[in-house]
């Protein structure tokens, strides 16, 4: 029942966005560098002055050497489901994500509305990335 009021939350608590990528603040992630999730194991803020145009949204850098390997390979950093609640794709909707609620899972970078739903998200993580994968084909271009 609490994860039934949390998904109702969660999907009422803002507005959906059509776009495959979570956009806030005019940049994918919040404006966090996907890169530094991988290299330095935790998230960090990107630099306007380090932009990157991938996927329709604007990627921020915090380094040069970040943005480049992004360059390089952007399907290996960006995160899963476009940045979107993996947790929420799961249960086949899109919900904004927290920065600092984030796990690598076989080198892929995933993101979570909050710490609170990255537990119950953990709890079963196996599954729900596999129901994941499998909505986000119809959801990612559905508002």
């Amino acid at each position: 029942m609490l994860i039934l009021g949390l998904v109702t939350t969660i999907s009422h608590s803002s507005p959906a966005q059509k776009s495959e990528v979570f956009i806030k603040d005019g940049a994918a992630i919040r404006g966090y560098d996907p890169v530094a999730y991988f290299k330095e194991a935790k998230p960090v803020k990107g630099n306007e002055n380090l932009g990157y145009q991938w996927n329709e949204a604007t990627w921020l850098f915090s380094s040069k050497a970040n943005l480049d390997s992004f360059k390089l390979n952007p399907q290996k950093y960006a995160p899963q489901f476009g940045g979107y609640c993996a947790y929420g794709v799961s249960e086949n909707h899109k919900a904004p994500t927290d920065p600092e609620a984030w796990t690598i899972v076989n080198d892929k970078l995933y993101l979570n509305y909050n710490p609170k739903v990255q537990t119950y998200w953990n709890k079963d993580r196996d599954k729900r990335i596999a129901d994941a994968n499998k909505n986000w084909l119809l959801l990612k271009d559905k508002e």
